[in-house]
């Protein structure tokens, strides 16, 4: 019993470890269990869909199969509507990965050579942006979502990397085999105390 509690103790803090890396990079991160992009210090709402796949599953930003996708930014900050916005996919060249940045990017001329998307600058009033695109084949790729002030002159950007296709887990087979170690410590510790009590009233 004892053996078993602590088994799905480890599992469950595994299984959370995975589930918030693999959901949260980038701009966008989970919380109460909704998506939120970062656009500078404004948020929205970030859900992706596969309308022909998967209709009604929503995906908070890796893909599960190269198909026609759907993004979908609803801004919760109302500042957003009065500012222009354009949406660039750019192909993850240099395999940067979930840590990729903007200044990882190259600068202007590398972000549009590696551009296989873009949406030019659109005042979206009614606070949703809608893109829809059709991914060709599993990858890596980068979101951008630049957001222009025209009255104030002032620019804010996220940048959200993410995976289309199969999400490779093998990266976090180095935090399993901790987690399997620190549980057998603990149970071989466990059971040596347990010994020695067993010991100690015999005597």
């Amino acid at each position: 019993m004892f053996l078993c509690l602590c088994l799905c103790l480890c599992l469950c803090v595994a299984v959370a470890f995975v589930s918030s890396e693999a959901l949260a990079h980038g701009g966008v991160s989970v919380e109460d269990d909704v998506c939120i992009i970062m656009v500078g210090r404004y948020k929205a709402h970030f859900t992706g869909y596969l309308p022909k796949e998967r209709a009604t599953q929503e995906f908070c930003e890796d893909i599960p199969a190269a198909t026609e996708s759907v993004f979908v930014i609803d801004f919760i900050d109302d500042e957003l509507r009065e500012m222009e916005f354009d949406f660039r996919i750019i192909k993850d060249v240099n395999n940067i990965g979930i840590t990729a940045t903007y200044e990882d990017l190259g600068g202007t001329e590398a972000i549009e050579k590696a551009s296989i998307f873009y949406v030019d600058p659109t005042r979206y009033s009614r606070g949703v942006v809608n893109v829809r695109y059709r991914f060709t084949e599993d990858g890596r790729y980068v979101g951008i979502v630049n957001a222009h002030h025209k009255r104030s002159g002032l620019s804010y950007r996220s940048v959200f990397p993410f995976s289309v296709g199969s999400v490779g887990y093998g990266k976090y087979v180095g935090y399993y085999v901790a987690l399997f170690i620190f549980c057998a410590i603990f149970i071989w510790g466990a059971g040596r105390n347990t010994f020695f009590r067993a010991k100690s009233k015999q005597k």
